[in-house]
Parts: structure tokens; C-alpha cells; sequence
């Protein structure tokens, strides 16, 4: 999920390119609406957008019934130590810096399992 639909675009061929069927989101309330559908088993979602920040959307995520299981992975411009230590504690599970290349993103997602 990004408020930037390149971003979304990026993210969307490199997911499903190693076999992740997409749904997309334009912010974290309209992601947690659909994560309350059918939980999906990876998030990669921006850290700064409109409505709900990354930090309270993936908070959320992780409350919810199987919330705890999905992968998330945080792709922010936020590229300080803090910024990363309060995304990993707000319950992401990995985290790349924008901006980012294809084998960066997959290298990302294969450490957390998720590639």
C-alpha cells in the first residue's frame, strides 16, 4: 500500500513475479478493510500517507485475528535509525529505503521468508 501509484506499480511486479496475487490500497484505512476480508500473508506498505500512517496501519494489522502472521514490510524514505527501530516496533518485519531497485525489494522479502 502507497499513496504513489509508481511505487504501487513497482512493488506490484516484483510481488507478483515471485507469485503474490495483488490487491492494492491507497491508504491504511482502506488496507485494513481489506486485510479485515481476507488476511493476506504479505504487506508492503509506505510509512507516510494520507488518512492513517504506515505506523498506525500496521499497528492495527497486527491486532487484528491473524494480523500477528502477515508479513509486513515497510518501504519508506525514512531512512533514520529511530525511524527504522519505530517501524520494526510497531510490528513490521523488515524495512527498505526508498528509493529501491527490484533485487533490493526481493532481497528484503526473501530475509523475512516471504520470496
Amino acid at each position: 500500500m502507497d499513496d504513489s501509484r509508481v511505487l504501487r506499480k513497482l512493488t506490484r511486479r516484483v510481488a507478483e513475479g515471485i507469485g503474490y496475487t495483488v490487491l492494492e490500497a491507497e491508504n491504511g484505512e482502506e488496507a485494513l478493510t481489506r486485510c479485515a476480508r481476507a488476511m493476506p500473508a504479505l504487506v508492503i506498505t509506505d510509512w507516510n500517507m494520507p488518512v492513517m500512517s504506515g505506523l498506525e496501519f500496521v499497528s492495527a494489522l497486527r491486532a487484528m485475528p491473524g494480523g500477528a502472521a502477515t508479513r509486513v514490510v515497510f518501504c519508506t524514505s525514512n531512512a533514520g535509525a529511530r525511524d527504522i527501530h519505530q517501524g520494526i516496533e510497531a510490528g513490521a518485519d523488515e524495512y527498505v529505503i526508498k528509493p529501491f531497485d527490484e533485487a533490493t525489494l526481493k532481497a528484503k522479502l526473501a530475509s523475512i521468508g516471504a520470496a
